[in-house]
């Protein structure tokens, strides 16, 4: 009857060390994402406050479909993005391929 047990004791030490626990900061992320399931399809207004400091109200009366202004930023300058009107962080415009595309720098 010994023999069998033995079996079993290695079994579960494979088992423990084939699936280590989870992380402390994993176990918050999966955590959250339980937490917020129930909102995650609820539709929202994600939007970039692009400044423009040498806009005119002479700029904005000559603007029709298809007008393109000049907006004069930086390369890595951050622009505040905003969820609903809250700001929730900074981002900053970059190319990827053929598309303007933004990526989150920081969390306000």
């Amino acid at each position: 009857m010994a023999a069998p047990a033995a079996a079993i004791d290695r079994a579960a030490i494979s088992a423990e060390k084939a699936s280590p626990p989870p992380s402390p900061e994993a176990e918050r992320e999966a955590q959250a994402e339980l937490r917020w399931k129930p909102v995650g399809a609820l539709a929202c207004e994600l939007t970039v406050d692009l400044p423009l400091p040498d806009f005119k109200i002479a700029d904005l009366l000559k603007l029709r479909q298809g007008s393109v202004v000049g907006a004069r930023l930086r390369v890595g300058h951050d622009v505040p993005l905003r969820l609903n009107g809250g700001l929730i962080g900074w981002i900053e415009f970059e190319l990827v391929g053929e598309h303007l595309a933004v990526r989150l720098t920081e969390l306000a």
